[in-house]
């Protein structure tokens, strides 16, 4: 009987001690993983490229509209009644061409007064000058009768010119775009008549920001892009040097050819002008990121294989690439996993997928 007890006792305290065990080996401390040296973990494998700075010619695109080179508003010179209008719209006019007639409005009448009045000082100078000769007339009074001959050609070349002025003719080489009056309808002087656009030589005429100003010169190429599927070839021809006073933007002019006149005044076209080349680099859109800061830049890694954060500015872009500046020739760019790392933070840089692939 006492066995029976002897062994019930043991087996309940052998019990005890096993059940004790547990709970002391869950007591003591465990080091959580984050707090496991950081030696002994694997490093972050990034993908690499190297950086080649060359010198980049930028692109700039701007939208604008086409414009005639010399647009003229033939206007009247004198007073008077529409008579006749010699061409119509969309004619095409050489300097000269005569544009429309007015009424003379007496002018004819008052050349022929000052024609005559003229014969008739020219007669009465000659008979003097003949009796003077003899010595019938004194010399002195033939003066007086020069310029009197004198005065009467002046008022005959003002009549001719006063004449002259009902034929208006056209100022410069184009096309008739519009006519302003009828015939019978009355013009005052400085009155609109009609305009004329020469269509050969064109203009694409775009505003480019201040900060795009210094890369554009005078003679520099352009490829034009017009809505209707056209395109040309131009340079520029003029900068302005004062801004818009509502945009700040500055003109700027694309002189191109137009000889068949196949390109209207006003159409919408897109212009790309060539800036002045930069050394810049060229990386992967996806390549870009933000520092801690918020700062827009990109990652790279050092000789010690430790991350670093570059700032840089965008010069141009491209489909899947950008071009730009604050990068150094053979740097290691982190080209994937940028998002994954900061800076300071050592890793594995490999220069292919496959290797990042790798276990």
């Amino acid at each position: 009987m006492k066995l029976a007890r002897f062994t019930a006792f043991g087996v309940i305290l052998l019990t005890a001690l096993w059940i004790g065990s547990g709970y002391l080996r869950s007591a003591a401390p465990v080091p959580p993983p984050d707090r496991m040296n950081e030696a002994q973990r694997p490093l972050f494998r990034v993908l690499v490229e190297n950086v080649r700075v060359e010198q980049h010619a930028r692109r700039l695109g701007l939208t604008g509209r086409t414009q005639s080179d010399q647009r003229v508003l033939v206007s009247a010179r004198t007073n008077g009644i529409v008579k006749r209008l010699a061409v119509k719209r969309g004619a095409v006019v050489e300097p000269g061409d005569l544009i429309a007639i007015l009424t003379d409005e007496a002018r004819e009448a008052k050349v022929a007064e000052a024609r005559a009045r003229l014969s008739q000082r020219a007669a009465e100078l000659d008979a003097r000058e003949q009796l003077a000769q003899r010595g019938n007339f004194p010399t002195l009074n033939l003066e007086q009768l020069r310029a009197e001959k004198e005065a009467a050609e002046a008022s005959l070349a003002l009549a001719e010119a006063e004449l002259a002025r009902t034929r208006i003719t056209a100022p410069i080489s184009g096309i008739v775009n519009d006519l302003t009056m009828e015939i019978g309808q009355g013009l005052q002087m400085g009155g609109t008549i009609a305009e004329i656009i020469a269509p050969d030589p064109m203009l694409a005429v775009v505003e480019v920001p201040e900060r795009r100003l210094a890369g554009l010169r005078i003679g520099d190429p352009a490829t034009l892009k017009l809505v209707t599927g056209q395109s040309r070839e131009g340079k520029i021809s003029f900068i302005a040097r004062r801004p818009s006073g509502q945009t700040r933007t500055y003109r700027v002019d694309v002189i191109f050819a137009n000889a068949d006149a196949a390109i209207a005044d006003g159409i919408a076209v897109e212009v790309l002008l060539s800036l002045a080349p930069v050394a810049a680099s060229r990386v992967p859109r996806s390549a870009l990121t933000f520092s801690a800061e918020g700062q827009l830049g990109l990652r790279i890694v050092d000789e010690a294989d430790i991350v670093r954060f570059r700032p840089v500015e965008l010069i141009d872009d491209e489909a899947t690439h950008l071009w730009v500046t604050g990068l150094e020739d053979g740097m290691r760019l982190i080209t994937r996993g940028q998002d994954f790392i900061r800076e300071g933070q050592k890793v594995e840089p490999v220069s292919s997928v496959e290797a990042l692939a790798k276990p």
